[in-house]
């Protein structure tokens, strides 16, 4: 067997198979046995049906399913050894004056090949890299938030950010009298915080023990069923009977005291004697604060070298007559008619998979097993850190770690995530930073869309 390339032009090539009956005759001959063997025909025993008789019957078809194997194989084997780089796969040229009875063939493919790219890649590139300032009002959100989660909740005066109100909750008439055979909660509980109603929220800002709150429990929850059984110990099924007023009498206001700022404290947070008073606290909320905001700083600048890249690139030339050939011919309801419209909505994906894959291999970016297992650790510590968690013993971030990767669905979404990054950050060594410290309502106005 014979295969050929010719380049067409820059991005187009043609593949010539040559196939002589030497190249199939022997498999065939083989899987017609096979056929002898395993599958009986009539008046013969297995095993003993005529050879010519076979051919007869089934030498079309086997003759078919091997020249297109070997033809199929011969391709393939030759893109990868010549390192062809082909977009899409190899498109069939039609041939009409194709017989299956003759001895010799010669097939023809269509070939899309990716063009050379620069990628720009290097020192002379220039890419800004925003680097967010971490403010005393930042530092001091982040210390309410976190000495809020780790405080004890004790009894307040008034109704305040996040409380739970306790009291009698008793069913109104319109009038707001008192509804005779209406609920009656004893111990009723409601943290208007949640409410869905701002209004209804607002009816209870600033209230005291001993004060009665008119309020509309199915209004604090869009009448969800569920949620007003709870609030009213009812059934779910009678909650769309009470969707009026309510009066509550308050009788106890429950409050978050925030956690002291003691060694307790900072040792939970950060980790046994790595913080010993206020100054040392402060140092370190920062020091979080902007490996949190790192991420960000990152992120944004994945953006703008991709934009700064492509820019510098400028167009590609695609094999666009081959590619659409292809979409049609891969199904996914392309067809003739809308495969232009199709081509066009990938067409910017398609050239930044190139630019990036150009990019991989210039810079030899390999993603291996631990790189995959940094990232899943990475990604476990976040999710800790969500619920208050910034002291996580190594083991277990490596358990969970672990469990992430062995879920195979996640696992191929994360070796996307995992490659992605080592690509930028090795753009980000490579190119030239342009260093800018911003506040941070200037970093999100950069996300702001154009005017």
């Amino acid at each position: 067997m014979n295969v050929n390339y010719t380049q067409l032009d820059n991005v187009n090539g043609e593949l010539t198979v040559t196939v002589e009956a030497n190249d199939y005759a022997d498999k065939v001959k083989k899987q017609i046995k096979e056929i002898g063997k395993n599958r009986p025909e009539p008046g013969f025993r297995p095993g003993h049906t005529p050879e010519g008789l076979l051919r007869k019957k089934y030498g079309t078809a086997v003759k078919y399913d091997v020249i297109n194997k070997e033809v199929g194989d011969a391709v393939f084997n030759y893109i990868r050894e010549n390192n062809l780089k082909v977009l899409g796969n190899p498109v069939p040229s039609k041939d009409e004056d194709f017989d299956i009875n003759n001895d010799n063939f010669t097939f023809k493919f269509k070939v899309g090949v990716a063009p050379e790219i620069n990628t720009h890649v290097d020192k002379d590139l220039h890419i800004p890299y925003y680097t967010i300032k971490v403010s005393d009002e930042m530092i001091d959100t982040q210390s309410d938030a976190l000495r809020k989660r780790m405080g004890r909740q004790v009894s307040g005066e008034a109704v305040e950010e996040n409380a739970l109100v306790k009291g009698v909750l008793v069913e109104l008439n319109e009038d707001g009298s008192i509804k005779e055979g209406g609920i009656l909660v004893e111990n009723g509980i409601v943290a208007p915080s949640y409410f869905k109603n701002k209004d209804q929220e607002k009816l209870f800002e600033a209230k005291k023990v001993g004060e009665e709150v008119i309020f509309n429990p199915a209004a604090t929850c869009d009448g969800n069923a569920a949620e007003l059984s709870s609030m009213l110990n009812i059934d779910k099924s009678d909650a769309d009977n009470h969707k009026g007023d309510f009066k509550m009498n308050i009788g106890e206001i429950i409050v978050v005291e925030p956690a002291a700022l003691d060694q307790e404290y900072y040792d939970s947070i950060f980790g046994k004697d790595k913080v010993h008073n206020e100054e040392e606290y402060r140092a370190a909320l920062k020091d979080m604060l902007a490996a949190q905001l790192a991420n960000d700083s990152f992120y944004r600048f994945t953006l703008d070298a991709k934009d700064a890249i492509l820019k510098a690139v400028g167009d590609i030339e695609l094999p666009e007559a081959v590619l659409k050939e292809y979409l049609i011919q891969s199904g996914d309801n392309i067809t003739e008619e809308n495969v232009d419209e199709v081509f066009a909505s990938m067409r910017a994906q398609l050239i930044w998979q190139l630019v990036r894959d150009e990019i991989a291999a210039k810079l030899d970016i390999k993603v291996e097993e631990e790189d995959m297992l940094n990232m899943a650790r990475a990604m476990a510590r976040q999710q800790f850190a969500q619920y208050g968690m910034t002291n996580v013993p190594d083991d277990m971030l490596d358990k969970y770690a672990h469990n992430i990767l062995d879920d195979k669905k996640f696992r191929e979404q994360l070796f996307g995530q995992t490659l992605e990054q080592k690509l930028f950050r090795g753009i980000k060594a490579n190119v030239t930073e342009d260093p800018k410290e911003v506040t941070v309502e200037e970093f999100n106005a950069l996300f702001a869309p154009a005017e």
